[in-house]
């Protein structure tokens, strides 16, 4: 090198591999999440099939049947238990999964958290924009939709790249990822502060006080479930009866978790290990299982898609999440390589980018429960919703699909490469240069 050339800055690199440490611990995730992906599809698949059978009103029964206790005011279908309840299991783990980005994973540098902060927004900005355009004279509430089509179901998106047996460098799929995580958190604020009606104030602050115990306990490495679970219900049954969405006190919950690793060199921090623990159960039941509840929806022949093509809902919810999605992200990454002069990582190109991009359009989880919160279940609308969302998934992961299809054998190259470790320490060469 040349006395005067300046010295490699990894940070001047887009979508670069990051250590080994963050490579190992994001496949791990991502195995888990491809699985989780194929359970969600199946739970979709089977839902679809049967509300759609000469059997579609015991579908529509089972999701409107009611358990829990009325005292309580808890008495909810199983439907609104499985958005309720079990999405408070999923967005724990993303509570988790986002503290540890910003305080021990990639994103606690500002510099490489700014290129997927920035491209999340961007692929919530332009898909709500489109969305808002194509329903701006539709009347009766309709833009009270707009954020539907602003969400990225990474469990899908996986599961598509492994029916396509595309073989992602770690480079892309860790910026999927991290890019999945922003914008679970910026769903959460839209969840949190746009679709919050009727607010309970006391409800509310009383919530603090079995969070704040939660907090002390963990902070304390407390790890008794006896002690934990009883306060992690009470906080979720409070903020449930405040009026908030009742996922977001999984979120909270999670970010009460402490990161940092205490005791023996080489042991886990607990919200490594609550995550290893509970995001099993949130990628095994609770998403497959509110899958199940929340995709069942009754098409009614051609005359029912004839219907919904004619609904400026699901037209602005379809390109909101194939075209909008595409243009924020990969818009957005793309000034930003511009204006900071920083450069793709070795063997990677914009088409990889703009690939990666499409396949962001698969919205399903988060995609469903805004629905729900912006029309109500079992209406015209949600299963409109539902429509728009399915077929605006699925024409993403076909588009997304045959773009990173195309670039499998370079993808093969890549992870030949990766795969080398001449010196077999355990650690692949690309990562020790």
């Amino acid at each position: 090198m040349h006395p005067t050339e300046p010295a490699f800055e990894p940070d001047r690199i887009v979508l670069g591999r990051g250590s080994w440490a963050e490579a190992s611990r994001i496949a791990a995730i991502l195995r888990k999440e491809t699985f989780s992906g194929a359970l969600v599809l199946a739970a979709a698949c089977l839902a679809l099939v049967w509300a759609n059978s000469p059997f579609a009103d015991s579908y529509h029964a089972l999701r409107e049947v009611r358990v829990g206790p009325a005292a309580l005011h808890l008495d909810l279908t199983l439907g609104a238990w499985a958005a309720d309840g079990l999405l408070a299991i999923f967005f724990f783990v993303v509570g988790l999964e986002l503290k540890r980005e910003f305080v021990a994973g990639d994103l606690r540098s500002p510099r490489r958290a700014a290129l997927p902060v920035f491209a999340a927004l961007g692929g919530m900005v332009v898909p709500a924009l489109i969305f808002v355009a194509m329903n701006l004279e539709t009347g009766d509430g309709a833009l009270r939709g707009w954020a539907i089509p602003t969400a990225t179901d990474i469990a899908f998106a996986l599961a598509a790249l492994a029916i396509i047996g595309t073989h992602l460098p770690i480079a892309l799929r860790t910026f999927l990822l991290t890019l999945a995580v922003v914008d679970d958190l910026l769903a959460v604020i839209v969840i949190g502060v746009v679709y919050t009606s009727d607010l309970d104030a006391r409800a509310l602050v009383l919530a603090t006080i079995p969070l704040a115990c939660f907090t002390v306990a963990v902070q304390r490495q407390i790890r008794r479930w006896w002690l934990l679970l009883p306060l992690a219900v009470a906080t979720w049954g409070l903020v449930h009866a405040s009026g908030v969405h009742a996922t977001i006190a999984g979120v909270l919950l999670g970010f009460a978790v402490p990161v940092s690793r205490r005791g023996a060199p080489g042991e886990a921090g607990l919200a490594e290990q609550f995550e290893h623990r509970f995001r099993p159960l949130s990628a095994g039941f609770a998403v497959p299982v509110f899958a199940f509840l929340a995709a069942g929806v009754t098409v009614g022949g051609l005359a029912g898609v004839s219907s919904a093509i004619a609904d400026p809902i699901v037209r602005g919810i379809v390109l909101g999440l194939v075209v909008g999605k595409t243009v924020g992200i990969f818009g957005t990454t793309y000034l930003l390589a511009r204006f900071t002069h920083a450069e793709l990582d070795e063997g990677l190109g914009w088409l990889d980018v703009f690939g990666i991009s499409v396949l962001a359009g698969i919205g399903f989880t988060v995609s469903l429960l805004i629905g729900d919160l912006a029309f109500g279940a079992s209406t015209m609308r949600d299963d409109h919703v539902k429509i728009g969302v399915l077929a605006g998934s699925i024409l993403a992961a076909v588009i997304a699909s045959v773009i990173l299809g195309a670039r499998n054998r370079a993808y093969r190259r890549i992870g030949a490469l990766e795969a080398i470790d001449a010196n077999e320490d355990g650690i692949p060469d690309v990562y020790q240069r």
